[in-house]
């Protein structure tokens, strides 16, 4: 364990933190004042997140869960511009909106806003609405979820059929702070039932024929699904 910690702290340090932008950096010291900071995208999970983005040419996104706008003002950043002056190219749901506008200022300054189009809904409802469109099914490029764990399955369901064939599904916190690989006595209480969730999902994932999957040890845990 020991020696995980001292690889982690090495990548930060020489890999992640030189090369994190300026205005995450920002946002991310803004976020350390918010009494829930830990819900944030981990900056390292963000740099490999960046990286799909550009692998996958990503162009049209959604994210499920947004917290203060980490992960958003990271893809806003990454994704081009489509030569449309108003274009929204992501589109990125939350219940709580209070916390959206934590980041917003910073968003606003990046000159990014208008690449986003923030709907302000539990996410079942709103990945409904968005599939009762026809032109919204399979063009999405990338997908990230970080909502809560419990309707992780529902929401793989709606994104499948939301994201084309060939793009790209990020799920955080599958390793739920390593509390998947410990034995069930040894679980802090206040991950436990959270834990079971993540175990199940993590079993739902490794069976689905339909996504490629790796899940990679960076933040809390991040599984990457390529939909085939």
């Amino acid at each position: 364990m020991r020696i995980f910690f001292c690889y982690k702290k090495y990548i930060m340090e020489t890999s992640v933190y030189p090369r994190e932008p300026e205005l995450l950096k920002e946002l991310r010291a803004i976020t350390l004042n918010h009494p829930r900071a830990l819900m944030a995208t981990a900056p390292d999970a963000g740099q490999f997140m960046a990286l799909i983005l550009k692998l996958v040419n990503a162009k049209k996104t959604i994210e499920v869960g947004v917290f203060t706008g980490y992960s958003l003002l990271l893809t806003a950043l990454t994704i081009p511009e489509d030569g449309k002056v108003m274009s929204l190219t992501i589109t990125a749901i939350d219940i709580d909106k209070d916390a959206y506008k934590i980041g917003l200022p910073i968003i606003e300054k990046a000159g990014v806003e208008h690449k986003i189009n923030f709907i302000e809904s539990a996410a079942l409802p709103a990945l409904n609405q968005l599939l009762e469109d026809p032109k919204n099914r399979g063009t999405f490029d990338f997908g990230f979820v970080d909502a809560d764990k419990i309707n992780y399955a529902n929401y793989h369901e709606k994104l499948l059929e939301l994201v084309k064939p060939g793009g790209v599904i990020i799920y955080d916190n599958t390793l739920w702070g390593g509390s998947v690989a410990m034995p069930e006595d040894s679980v802090p209480e206040f991950r436990l039932q959270t834990r079971e969730v993540a175990i199940e999902f993590n079993k739902f994932l490794a069976a689905d024929a339909r996504v490629q999957i790796s899940q990679v040890a960076l933040g809390d845990g991040i599984t990457i699904c390529h939909r085939l």
